[in-house]
């Protein structure tokens, strides 16, 4: 569902991705681990086409990003560290106005609701207004819009930071979820813990290389960080 291909971006004379290889199929929680710098944010914008690669491709369900970037961004959900939402209307109208704007425009009241029944939110939450939310209520708004749209993948650049643990472990079982439909994730994420708890694979990348990657039910939490401290001692 998403691969890339020999994929390079450069800053200057800063290589901020190097070569990344990297294939995720449908129903994959990849997780990408490493420090700030490590390439992680810049993997998710080159396959949300915010930026374009030096080489190298980047491909959604086959399609090239940089050729077709607003085809592939029908496949696509993206969830950032902070929800972008429209704070001044309720969750309920930030789903039905998202939802449009992807195409899915034919959706009843009681659907969209339903929507938040599967996320986890309270149909009382979804008619308030998104500025009395916490961070866990506007994940889940994301998440329902991924649902609403029907992405097949999802991108999500550190979205468990700040999070307290049941709002963290909650978002998790989202994501599987997801993954149970054949959605394939690509997380971003310096949360070793949670990255083995959700995620099917795990990459440790730094310096825009990715140094190696594993299936998480090969590996337990000790393990998981001891190879992570070791490549970044590296």
């Amino acid at each position: 569902m998403l691969k890339a291909i020999n994929l390079t971006k450069r800053f200057d004379s800063t290589v901020a991705l190097d070569s990344l290889d990297l294939h995720i199929n449908a129903g994959d929680i990849y997780c990408l681990l490493g420090a700030n710098g490590a390439g992680k944010t810049t993997t998710i914008n080159l396959f949300l086409s915010f930026l374009q690669p030096d080489e190298g491709h980047a491909l959604v369900n086959g399609v090239d990003v940089t050729r077709e970037p607003l085809e592939t961004k029908k496949y696509l959900a993206y969830i950032p560290e902070q929800v972008n939402l429209y704070r001044n209307l309720s969750g309920l109208e930030n789903l039905e106005y998202f939802s449009a704007l992807a195409g899915q425009n034919s959706y009843s009241r009681d659907e969209l609701l339903g929507f938040f029944d599967e996320v986890g939110l309270q149909r009382g939450a979804a008619e308030r207004r998104v500025s009395t939310y916490s961070k866990g209520m506007r994940q889940k708004v994301g998440i329902a819009i991924a649902l609403a749209k029907k992405a097949s993948a999802l991108l999500l650049d550190e979205p468990t930071s700040g999070l307290d643990p049941q709002a963290s472990n909650e978002f998790s079982e989202l994501l599987k979820k997801l993954s149970g439909q054949g959605c394939a994730v690509l997380m971003a994420t310096h949360d070793l813990f949670r990255a083995k708890e959700s995620g099917t694979r795990v990459g440790i990348m730094r310096h825009g290389r990715l140094l190696t990657e594993m299936t998480t039910d090969e590996i337990g939490h000790a393990d998981l960080e001891k190879i992570y401290l070791d490549h970044m001692r590296g």
